[in-house]
């Protein structure tokens, strides 16, 4: 009796096979002469040679599926069992917006004209600016697009990295070690990923290396090569950190900076990089900028009213 063995890589076992192994049970219906076992990480598979070698055909779309959509249920692998090829199943979305099938099948994608335009800049050009108050969906859609970016192999890493200005970027008197100092000013960056990269795949990247979230200060020195590079918070970087942080750029890189020039927590007279850096870069080719408001908030109804509360009062001022 001939064997086939089918290692799942950066796929969690337990949503692939379904609950209590359901999708699993489901293969057996369609493969009735194989006998298929599932355990750990691993799908085996006895039987006729030929049987098998559709067996790990009709797999292989499955788990081309599973890793793009992050999703499998009953009719997905009917669908791929009954398909003469992956184009007569594949998903799309009418409104060709989606970035990124999040996690569980979630559908993210650019909610609002400015961010469509943040998109298209970041198609357009190398390095692009998010400007724009909370809540408009800077670092969301900017972590969607380097996700999407990974998942299409356009780049190898994603670099997320953001100024850890509260504390000065000086951690050590701060309780725990480096990872539990820092993860409180990176969690922004941990929700965003966490929505769109099941939970065992993204410890597996930033195990890697993959992934990559570190603070600006860890920036200084490095060549980023092949790698989607967002520079989050970039209000509170300073003229020197931010020069240094622009040109660590590499061959083949794409750079994103969000920012909101009205929330500065840098000490007093100390001038914004990202401020300076949109006045010595906005003439320069292959630099995108772009500028979201209130009418791009996609959180609570409330914040749209509250920022523009503050922008009455900053306006009387």
């Amino acid at each position: 009796m001939n064997e086939l063995i089918i290692e799942l890589e950066e796929i969690t076992p337990k949503e692939f096979f379904g609950a209590q192994n359901s999708n699993i049970e489901l293969l057996k219906k369609y493969f009735p002469k194989l006998k298929i076992v599932a355990r750990g990480n691993k799908i085996k598979a006895y039987g006729d040679e030929e049987m098998l070698e559709e067996f790990d055909r009709r797999l292989t779309m499955l788990t081309d599926h599973f890793a793009k959509y992050n999703k499998l249920d009953e009719n997905v692998i009917e669908l791929v069992l009954t398909s003469r090829n992956s184009d007569d199943y594949a998903t799309t979305d009418a409104s060709g917006e989606v970035l990124v099938h999040g996690v569980s099948g979630r559908l993210i994608k650019a909610q609002s004209p400015n961010q469509r335009k943040l998109v298209e800049s970041v198609k357009k050009n190398d390095m692009v600016f998010a400007i724009g108050p909370a809540g408009t969906g800077k670092t969301y859609v900017g972590v969607a697009l380097a996700v999407q970016a990974l998942k299409n192999k356009e780049v190898k890493r994603i670099i997320l990295t953001r100024p850890a200005v509260e504390a000065g970027e000086n951690l050590g008197f701060l309780p725990g070690d480096l990872k539990e100092k820092l993860d409180p000013y990176m969690q922004p960056l941990y929700d965003a990923l966490r929505d769109m990269i099941p939970h065992e795949k993204l410890d597996n990247y930033i195990e890697k290396g993959i992934i990559q979230i570190a603070p600006l200060a860890f920036m200084r020195g490095r060549t980023l090569d092949n790698a989607f590079v967002i520079l989050d918070e970039g209000q509170n970087t300073t003229h020197s950190q931010m020069k240094m942080f622009l040109t660590r750029m590499g061959k083949n890189a794409k750079f994103m900076l969000t920012g909101d020039p009205g929330q500065i927590d840098l000490p007093r007279r100390t001038i914004s990089g990202l401020k300076e850096a949109l006045l010595i870069l906005k003439d320069v080719h292959g630099v995108g900028i772009i500028h979201l408001d209130d009418k791009d908030v996609i959180r609570h109804k409330l914040v749209k009213k509250i920022i523009a509360a503050y922008k009455d009062i900053e306006n009387r001022n």
